[in-house]
């Protein structure tokens, strides 16, 4: 008897999947979600690194009045030396070193801070001279590796005293403001600032003059966390002070400042502020015929 031929049914073969692996589009998912995640967080990250420098700055502008003021206690009450141009390179001046956009050796150079007159007072500390946001270099000075010059800080120009500048008893550039050779000559010390960090395209001595009878400036503060400066003042109290003028504000770059000209219209806050708080008001006949 014939027996109906059957026929086996043929199931096709598959491989097994690999449970680990991701398939492309879960891929794509991914480096989504990452991508959306990381336009979150960046901005966050960024804040908080300008905030801990702003933070770090506001240290050192703080240790460096104290160090100053601690000067003064042990030097009758006078000031360290506020030297203008190269006369800033002698160790009595409170720091020492000319900064520029060249590869000089005063850029670097961290001794002529720890060995000038406030270094002792500072623990012979370079590193309370530099805000950890102030990275600007030439071109020429990042070709040779290095990671920033060494002092971003300026003492104001009414304060100390500055040589043949003040050997009147009177600073010649602003001779109708006061200028503070001693702590107690300063009739409010809350409100007349010591040291300010400087724009980088300016700072150069150290010494940080404007004149008060100008419309123009010719040392510009450095705008490095959101557009403010930390400035200390003779109380020994330091301020994160906010600049108002866009013009107060330019990047912290090479060539960028804008001084010898006159301020644009409607842009004079910030110069009047720094103006009213470097000195008072003093009458020429009241300029004292020896100041030291």
């Amino acid at each position: 008897m014939n027996r109906p031929t059957t026929f086996a049914r043929t199931i096709p073969c598959r491989k097994p999947r690999n449970p680990g692996a991701f398939t492309l589009i879960e891929l794509l998912v991914v480096m989504a979600v990452i991508g959306v995640l990381s336009s979150l967080l960046l901005p966050s990250l960024a804040r908080s690194k300008s905030q801990a420098q702003g933070i770090y700055c506001q240290n050192n502008t703080r240790q460096i009045i104290l160090g100053c003021l601690m000067y003064c206690d042990d030097n009758g009450g006078f000031f360290p030396y506020n030297l203008a141009g190269t006369n800033a390179g002698t160790n009595i001046n409170w720091a020492g070193g000319l900064l520029d956009w060249e590869p000089d050796s005063g850029n670097t150079n961290t001794s002529l801070l720890t060995e000038a007159a406030l270094g002792p007072y500072l623990a012979q500390s370079s590193a309370v001279f530099h805000c950890p946001a102030d990275t600007a270099l030439s071109a020429i000075q990042r070709t040779l590796g290095w990671q920033n010059r060494v002092r971003s800080y300026s003492m104001n120009s009414s304060v100390g005293n500055v040589g043949v500048i003040t050997e009147k008893g009177y600073n010649i550039y602003n001779p109708g403001l006061v200028q503070f050779f001693k702590l107690a000559s300063i009739p409010a010390a809350a409100q007349i600032f010591v040291f300010t960090e400087e724009h980088p395209d300016t700072i150069y001595d150290g010494y940080f003059i404007n004149m008060a009878t100008s419309n123009e400036w010719h040392r510009l503060p450095a705008s490095y966390h959101g557009g403010s400066a930390n400035i200390s003042f003779a109380d020994g109290h330091v301020e994160l002070h906010h600049w108002q003028d866009a013009s107060t504000k330019p990047p912290p770059e090479p060539d960028t400042a804008e001084v010898f000209a006159s301020l644009p219209p409607g842009q004079q806050d910030d110069f009047n502020w720094v103006i009213a708080h470097m000195s008072v008001v003093q009458q020429p006949q009241q300029y004292p015929q020896q100041a030291w």
